[in-house]
């Protein structure tokens, strides 16, 4: 589908045309109003445009940061908090244009701070910024914590010259929260809304970050992962998202889930922009112990692996117990591997998941301690009202009819009943798990030979 004419063609699907395929079974409210803009919404200048196109636009004199960031700003407050109300940006920056004037004085001085300089950007509301706008993971419990240090990959973006336009919602605590969460839905944000077909969720956790840039409601965007938070919403939303190595994005400053499993992450329109972006922040931190020891494996620039025939000869693995489950998804699904075939890919159906058992069990285990021994410790140094997690449960219970409307708390409660990480069960659910994962792959790979699943 042509992005420019998504929004029209949502009006019509959420009034009668079935969707044809969803990976996300959440339901949001129909929005009545969704067609208020129609195709007028489609008339945005910077609909496609990329990071290369809009340093052009300044080189060539076509547009200065302001009217660049003036331009994003007036889309979020027509799509995003009116018109087809997406409502994927929680909070907007009251400093995003002050921001873009010293940035615009800055390359009147002949100074460029990077690809990034004057590069408009949403970021996920669980990540730390050290100015007006609060951190709270989606939670009303957390309303009121303004964080007093930028997390480090935030130092690193605006060292960059990046302009941040605000923070994204998402699946409350990046979607710990409840068995029976809406993706998307927060208790401070609401019900994201995916862009494509207004009355589906956009997935999670990072729900607000795939929309927005899907929607151009931004160039690029950031998200989370700790298990598919930022590539199911990319998938969803028809953008590019990249989870990085551990380490490769420093997590300090970011309310964690699993110390073992999170990182955040680019989300962009392209393939390049997302490169451009994962380059940029990508350092070693100090405080994050993922970090250490990749002094000599981080690089800032990764589009010099940017390569059209880099398929040729590689041998990709499909997991084949994902087909014949729908009709339609196989179709997709067949066409995608058509187009790697087509660029010289071999595709070889493996069967990896059976090897896998029940890590399921062992890895929502881990969550659970490492969830409470996070979050606990990102509490205990915040300006938010509640200080650990037996105050965030305490807290919803006391507000239920504002925190708790649709779903309940029940992986809260179960992650507040663990021990510390020097418990038994923590401690050998997580090596199974690890053991179990690592030799699984590394077995289906030499067998046959992969390069990729």
């Amino acid at each position: 589908m042509n992005r420019r004419n998504f929004i029209e063609q949502s009006a019509r699907a959420s009034f009668g045309i079935p969707l044809i395929i969803s990976a996300c079974s959440g339901k949001s409210t129909p929005d009545t109003d969704q067609d208020v803009l129609g195709g007028a919404s489609n008339d945005f200048p910077l609909m496609e445009s990329t990071i290369a196109d809009l340093r052009s636009m300044f080189k060539d004199g076509k547009a200065t940061v302001r009217s660049i960031t003036e331009m994003y700003i007036s889309r979020i407050e027509a799509i995003d908090q009116a018109g087809v109300n997406l409502n994927s940006v929680i909070e907007m920056n009251p400093d995003a244009l002050k921001i873009a004037d010293e940035l615009d004085e800055e390359m009147k001085a002949g100074k460029l701070r990077g690809p990034l300089h004057g590069v408009p950007v949403l970021i996920k509301d669980n990540i730390d910024t050290a100015d007006r706008m609060m951190n709270t993971a989606g939670s009303l419990a957390l309303e009121g914590n303004y964080p007093q240090q930028d997390a480090f990959i935030i130092a690193r973006l605006r060292a960059a010259g990046a302009v941040i336009l605000g923070k994204t919602n998402l699946s409350e605590w990046a979607n710990f929260r409840s068995n029976q969460s809406s993706s998307g839905w927060s208790s401070r944000g609401g019900q994201t809304k995916n862009p494509y077909v207004l009355d589906r969720n956009p997935c999670g956790s990072s729900s607000g970050s795939g929309a927005a840039v899907s929607a151009s409601l931004c160039m690029v965007s950031i998200g989370t992962e700790t298990n598919g938070s930022i590539i199911c919403p990319a998938s969803i939303n028809g953008v590019v998202g990249i989870k990085p190595t551990m380490g490769l994005w420093s997590r300090s400053g970011i309310i964690p889930i699993s110390a073992t499993q999170d990182t955040a992450g680019p989300m962009a329109r392209t393939v390049q922009d997302a490169a451009i972006l994962l380059g940029a922040i990508s350092a070693v931190d100090a405080e994050d112990s993922a970090s250490t020891g990749l002094e000599n494996k981080i690089i800032s620039d990764y589009t010099v692996f940017l390569d059209r025939g880099g398929l040729k000869g590689k041998r990709i693995g499909l997991e084949k117990s994902y087909l014949k489950k729908n009709e339609k998804v196989d179709v997709l699904l067949s066409e995608a591997m058509e187009q790697l075939t087509k660029q010289g890919a071999e595709i070889i159906e493996i069967e990896l998941l059976s090897k896998l058992g029940d890590i399921w069990a062992d890895e929502y285990q881990v969550l659970l301690y490492e969830f409470k021994d996070g979050v606990n410790k990102y509490l205990s140094r915040a300006k938010a009202k509640v200080h650990n997690l037996e105050e965030v449960i305490a807290f919803n219970q006391l507000h239920a009819d504002v925190a708790m409307p649709i779903f309940s708390q029940d992986i809260l409660e179960e992650s507040q009943k663990k021990g510390d990480l020097n418990t038994a069960e923590y401690r050998t659910a997580l090596k199974r798990l690890l053991d179990t994962t690592r030799g699984a792959i590394n077995q289906v790979m030499d067998e046959f030979r992969l390069d990729a699943i």
